[in-house]
């Protein structure tokens, strides 16, 4: 009994083997597989851009991504990002102070304009 066991325990070690090195084929044979999908899928693209861009030339079309560039550059007020109710109380807020500091100095030059004229109206002697 003790030859079967041992015979049987030497089997199990070349049985695990052999699932390993079949483990490692398959995963080598499955990378390989999507290696060449991809690169099947890259030439095709590289014929679809190729396609797109004679017909940009036929027809004078600008790519999608040089049009976003200018876009950038001109922005449409229409299209900015809407503010949050906390930046717009602080624009508020500054236009308040904006306003409030104008005011006290229109009043600070009035007065001392009026300061002015009252001195030289009031000579002291």
């Amino acid at each position: 009994m003790d030859l079967l066991g041992a015979v049987g325990g030497d089997d199990d070690g070349d049985d695990k083997e052999k699932e390993e090195e079949a483990e490692r084929e398959r995963q080598e044979a499955i990378r390989e597989a999507e290696e060449r999908r991809k690169e099947k899928h890259r030439k095709m693209e590289e014929e679809r851009e190729k396609m797109r861009q004679e017909i940009r030339d036929k027809y004078n079309i600008k790519k999608k991504e040089e049009i976003q560039e200018i876009q950038q550059e001109e922005p449409n007020p229409l299209m900015r990002k809407k503010k949050t109710p906390e930046e717009l109380e602080r624009e508020a807020n500054a236009e308040e102070e904006d306003e409030f500091t104008k005011l006290k100095n229109t009043i600070e030059t009035q007065v001392s304009e009026l300061k002015s004229t009252i001195e030289s109206k009031c000579v002291l002697q």
